[in-house]
């Protein structure tokens, strides 16, 4: 290609120009626009904004000028980019929900928190803010270095001398390439007390810092979730910080609630908000939400969320705060160019780099004044000579031909400089008076002592900082205002919505066909043996309630599945509903598959080591595993019992591993055998043999033997009886077992459920139809264990019992509590 290279086609390795050009367009991106200057916190866009309104005039004490002719004079100036880039830059720089302290001065419509656009450059005014003048002051006092713009015809500065940390009070955020920068909006009384303690005492501990520095302070304010966050992000410059909206729940005079909404996190479009929260609700991924409107104004914002009078709000909050922008995490970077070189650098580390630069800034301007004040000192003493010599200095100058031969004159008889030469001779006639004279010697004077005190600084760094200091404290004193962001400081981890709910008991009924509910224990009230029962539940026809317990807002609650899964939600997330509603499907709460359907629950509090679930299948067989493996269950659920394909789980008791279990069949057959006949196994394991069933039995109920307790056995025609455990001989595991009851016909029915219980305690007896019934226990007969039993219960035609529960005592509950903070109070 040599005939080619005749200074119009140069050869060169494609792979060495993709270098070279890709890193000098990625320096480009780097320095020249995605990240800020540690010493102004600016990208070279709001720099060059800021510098061109300052070099046009459009300072606060003057008139608006058009955006139009701004972002012209910038462009053709400074900036040879896009006017929209400009433009849009400008727009954040005035927009209050946008920077913390604005640096520009709007006049017109400039977008809203919706996401409203602003109205064009060609109607919207400007001038810059009067924070912004502290960003440029002393600009020409040669406190910065300039260089020439882009086609060299002008000089722009480096960076400006910015007064204040701009690059913490109003943050920044770019994405370069391959690297990004995330750095929050802090409060500008609070930096400045940070910048001012390093300044005292530059080995201030972080601690110290971080005392004043509470944290990000937001434009449009929300909440911080605690500090853990906040001390990652100051200590390496990377962190992640979890805001959340203010709220407040309001109870409205028809008993219904509703959410207020007054503040959003940053950056947060409201109008979107209230579209994505309509669409949750289409889609019924949050349930109980009535209304939705947008009541914000000029005085504030205000969205109103109302809800179903049977939702529990706290928790609709919480799922708003999970499904939407109400809630959101900041990821912390503090990414920026120290000496054109980017660095992730701590807070210390940008207040150091910025008190750095305010030395420099007011060494350069008082090095400045100085030179200022001696060359007005060096006029005066000029002065000063020739009122001495007045009459000399008048003669001279006028047997003078020429300027030049007048000043030569001067200087040489007097043995004046050329400058005191040259101010002699455009000196007016009016300043021989003897007033002009005393003004001179007195400026004179005053000028000495500036000398001396410029000079002064210069020899002391510590009394130039103590300078920086103090127009530190002016600014504060001037333009800071009081923090907008709150910091929940006692919640470091995620938000645990139980502590916004009271610990009450609860009945928690499930029927058949799915439908859970919870509802207040005190619903029901104390019935003799025999009475009718209060209606519990409204049920379809084809449908009657099969799970009932006893549990508090606040426990863990497992539910196992008949196809021997397991799934967990917390107690306050079952709906409360009222005495006569169905309740909610178990299907919105759990993700069950096809045919599968909730066979046992049992509420947990802690998951703590040495405790175990024992489980009992439909054809006798019983496993025991360890509690532990079951603390950390996903939302599809886990596998609990490997069952086979002709069974299917019944129950499920939490034990300590030691204790005796006794198993009931529909039959009236009863087997009891030491819990430590069964061998701990692992979570997916099948099990082994608990009972030998006879043809056409099958279990009924597990349950747990208790001393100084009795075995309640109930049918489904209402008749019950309690028998002395001790009745009930210790057997070994697989055997056939023992008669537990007389069921002499079929009015009798066969046996369905079975309750350890004792004399103080209470019975809730559940039918088919919804019917339930709260009686004691010794309202019910102690016989013998080959007996028939009582008629607990009145029942209706085609009615039936299904199931039943134990209300435990105080006594008991302090003893539960006492044994286990993980066993249950109350079982299914």
């Amino acid at each position: 290609m040599a005939e080619l290279t005749d200074g119009k086609i140069v050869p060169v390795v494609l792979e060495e120009e993709m270098r070279q050009s890709f890193l000098a367009y990625a320096m480009s991106v780097i320095v020249d626009r995605a990240l800020p200057d540690v010493r102004d916190g600016l990208k070279p866009v709001h720099r060059r904004i800021l510098y061109g309104m300052y070099e046009s005039g459009t300072t606060p004490d003057k008139p608006y000028k058009k955006s139009a002719r701004i972002v012209g004079d910038v462009m053709g100036r400074y900036h040879p980019h896009g006017d929209a880039a400009i433009y849009d830059t400008m727009v954040r720089m005035a927009q209050d929900f946008s920077f913390r302290h604005m640096l520009v001065d709007g006049h017109g419509n400039f977008g809203s928190v919706d996401g409203d656009p602003p109205a064009a450059m060609r109607y919207t005014e400007v001038r810059l803010a009067k924070l912004a003048m502290e960003m440029l002051s002393d600009i020409d006092k040669k406190t910065v270095d300039f260089k020439p713009n882009f086609d060299e015809s002008l000089q722009e500065p480096v960076v400006l001398p910015s007064r204040f940390p701009n690059l913490l009070v109003n943050g920044s955020a770019g994405i370069a390439v391959g690297m990004a920068t995330n750095i929050l909006p802090h409060n500008l009384g609070e930096v400045i007390d940070g910048a001012v303690l390093l300044i005292d005492e530059p080995d201030a501990d972080d601690k110290d810092l971080l005392r004043l520095i509470k944290g990000p302070d937001f434009p449009t304010g929300g909440i911080i979730l605690g500090r853990s966050g906040i001390r990652n992000s100051y200590a390496t410059g990377r962190g992640s910080i979890k805001v959340r909206a203010r709220t407040t729940i309001e109870e409205m005079n028809n008993g219904k609630h509703r959410i207020l909404v007054s503040e959003l996190p940053y950056q947060v479009n409201k109008a979107r908000l209230v579209e994505q929260i309509a669409s949750l609700v289409r889609e019924k991924t949050i349930d109980g939400i009535t209304d939705l409107r947008d009541e914000s104004d000029r005085t504030g914002m205000r969205v109103v969320i109302e809800l179903r009078r049977d939702v529990n709000p706290n928790i609709v909050l919480n799922q708003l705060y999970k499904h939407t922008p109400l809630q959101q995490s900041f990821g912390v970077i503090m990414l920026v160019l120290v000496n054109n070189e980017p660095k992730i650098l701590s807070l210390r580390q940008i207040l150091e780099y910025y008190l750095e630069h305010q030395r420099e800034v007011v060494t350069r301007r008082t090095q400045y004044d100085l030179a200022k004040a001696e060359d007005r000192a060096h006029i005066l003493e000029g002065l000063r000579i020739a009122l001495d010599h007045i009459d000399a200095v008048i003669n001279l100058i006028r047997s003078s031909r020429t300027v030049d031969i007048a000043r030569e004159g001067l200087m040489t008889t007097f043995g004046l400089s050329e400058k005191q030469a040259q101010a002699i001779l455009e000196m007016r006639l009016q300043r021989l008076t003897g007033l002009e004279r005393d003004k001179i010697e007195a400026e004179y004077a005053d000028l000495l002592k500036m000398i001396a005190y410029y000079k002064e600084l210069l020899a002391d760094v510590h009394k130039l900082m103590q300078v920086v200091k103090e127009e530190l404290l002016a600014i504060k004193d001037k333009f800071s205002n009081p923090r907008r962001t709150e910091i929940a400081i006692d919640e470091e981890e995620d938000f645990v919505i139980e502590d916004l709910i009271a610990e009450e008991d609860i009945v928690v009924t499930m029927t058949r066909l799915g439908y859970i509910k919870r509802l207040p224990v005190n619903t029901y009230r104390s019935q003799r043996r025999g009475g009718r029962g209060s209606a519990g539940i409204s049920t379809k026809e084809e449908d009657f309630v099969e799970q009932l317990f006893i549990s508090t807002t606040h426990e863990h609650i497992l539910f196992f599945t008949n196809r021997g899964r397991v799934y967990h939600l917390k107690a306050y997330e079952i709906p409360e509903s009222g005495r006569q509603a169905r309740g909610t499907a178990i299907v919105n709460l759990l993700q069950l598959e096809p045919g599968e359907r909730v066979n046992a629950i049992i509420p947990i509090r802690e998951f703590v080591p040495n405790c175990f679930l024992f489980m009992g299948t439909r054809n006798g067989v019983v496993k025991k595993t360890s509690l532990e493996e079951f603390d950390s269950i996903r939302k599809g659920g886990l596998i609990a019992i490997h069952l086979d394909d002709d069974d299917e789980l019944i129950d499920v008791k939490l034990t300590d591993g030691n204790q005796e279990i006794i198993m009931v069949t529909e039959r009236g057959q009863a087997i009891r055998f030491p819990e430590t006949e069964a061998r701990s196994l692992g979570r997916t394991a099948r099990g082994v043999k608990g009972i030998t069933l006879g043809d056409d039995d099958r279990v009924v109920g597990m349950e747990t033997i208790k001393d100084h307790a009795e075995l309640l056995v109930i049918t489904a025609a209402g008749i019950g009886k309690r028998t002395d455990l001790d009745e009930y001989r210790v057997q070994s595991r697989g055997g056939k077992g023992i008669k537990v009851m007389k069921l002499l016909t079929a009015k009798h029915g066969t046996v369905v459920g079975i309750k350890i219980v004792q004399a103080t305690d209470e019975l809730m007896v559940i039918t088919a139809e919804g019917i339930i019934i709260r009686t004691r226990v010794d309202n019910i007969s102690l016989t013998g264990r080959d007996t028939q039993g009582v008629r607990i219960m009145k029942l209706d035609p085609d009615d039936r019992v299904v199931a039943l529960a134990r209300v435990v005592s105080d006594d008991d509950k302090e003893e539960t509590d006492s044994e286990t903070d993980a066993e249950p109070e109350t079982e299914a």
